[in-house]
């Protein structure tokens, strides 16, 4: 299956493992790697060292290409990007800022560069900062979806700019990936579909959660990690949404926070206080999220946790390998173009 997405990277598939924070870890990325995707690694919770290890792990366990993602906006993204350069990570996949500065910075090594955007006026921002490509997150997604779902939010993307794009939010099986591609984007990413997979780290009791819920089991709110954020529904994010004292709980639950991302508890804590008082906030809700979706991922308690998880949890029913999710993936996609084809026939 070619399109440009696979000749951009040289991978068999045009299907992307989003970087998920907790769960696309070394193990799960060299999976889809290795069975013909693109395996990205989520760096949130890694601090530099740690993200240089994890590379060093893939390496080990793939000679695939392979990303890492950075969020732009997190404590320490600058020194964490630098990991990333020096490393020479294939695919370098930005977010929650301006990444022309890692474009350069990636090109020197002949490095590709994603920006993941929710929205047009990004998108645009994103291609004007020299993107190779974009993952075009819509509402139905898990974690950070943008306002505006798939349908209509990929294909007007796709109109604006000459970049290839990968679609996210909504894609689990071929029906969605042929969707996509009759959308006009040229892969899909997939996060939800990934989190419930053999390979992936995920508790089984919170996997076996996601193949128990529906499309309405999910909430979007900015007040479980201080962005609009999609989560499913629990004890944990409700009581979350419910916290009128964010900043105070922060002072306890910043330690956390502040173990994973490498910073001195007192430096992280100095830091979310004098951001200003709507960034202090969004920064100490993110704060408060982290233990809360560490009892889901790894205690696979998602009743008093928190998990991000997508809409597309609702056509999930089981925990099939890499291997066959993604060769599931291609025979039902070409099922689909070859119905779809017949209907127009008819």
């Amino acid at each position: 299956m070619k399109t440009r997405i696979t000749e951009l990277f040289g991978i068999q598939y045009p299907i992307i493992l989003s970087g998920m924070t907790g769960v696309s870890t070394p193990e799960l990325v060299a999976s889809v790697s290795n069975e013909g995707g693109l395996g990205i690694l989520a760096t949130a919770n890694l601090n530099a060292d740690q993200t240089r290890q994890a590379i060093r792990k893939i390496r080990g366990l793939t000679s695939k290409p392979f990303g890492a993602n950075v969020p732009l906006m997190l404590p320490g993204a600058e020194k964490k990007a630098q990991t990333l350069f020096d490393e020479k990570v294939p695919v370098i996949n930005y977010a929650l800022g301006k990444g022309n500065s890692l474009v350069k910075k990636a090109r020197a090594y002949n490095g590709k560069v994603i920006a993941t955007v929710a929205t047009y006026k990004h998108a645009l921002a994103a291609r004007r900062d020299g993107a190779d490509a974009l993952i075009v997150t819509g509402h139905e997604a898990a974690a950070h979806g943008g306002d505006v779902t798939s349908l209509v939010l990929v294909p007007s993307i796709v109109d604006a700019v000459d970049i290839p794009v990968i679609a996210a939010g909504g894609f689990a099986d071929g029906r969605g990936l042929a969707a996509a591609m009759a959308l006009g984007a040229d892969g899909v990413a997939m996060g939800t579909r990934f989190m419930n997979t053999v390979e992936s780290p995920v508790h089984p009791h919170t996997k076996h959660a996601s193949i128990e819920k529906t499309v309405h089991d999910t909430v979007y709110t900015d007040r479980v990690d201080g962005l609009p954020c999609r989560v499913m529904k629990s004890r944990g994010a409700q009581r979350l949404m419910n916290d009128r004292i964010p900043l105070i709980r922060a002072l306890f639950t910043s330690r956390d926070a502040a173990k994973a991302f490498g910073f001195p508890w007192i430096t992280m804590l100095l830091g979310i206080l004098a951001a200003g008082w709507q960034k202090s906030i969004q920064l100490a809700r993110m704060a408060n999220a982290f233990r809360p979706i560490q009892k889901s991922l790894d205690d696979g308690n998602w009743e008093d946790g928190v998990i991000p998880l997508g809409q597309i949890t609702g056509i999930i029913h089981d925990t099939p390998t890499v291997k066959e999710l993604l060769e599931r993936l291609i025979i039902e996609a070409a099922a689909a173009h070859q119905n779809a084809a017949l209907k127009f026939e008819g």
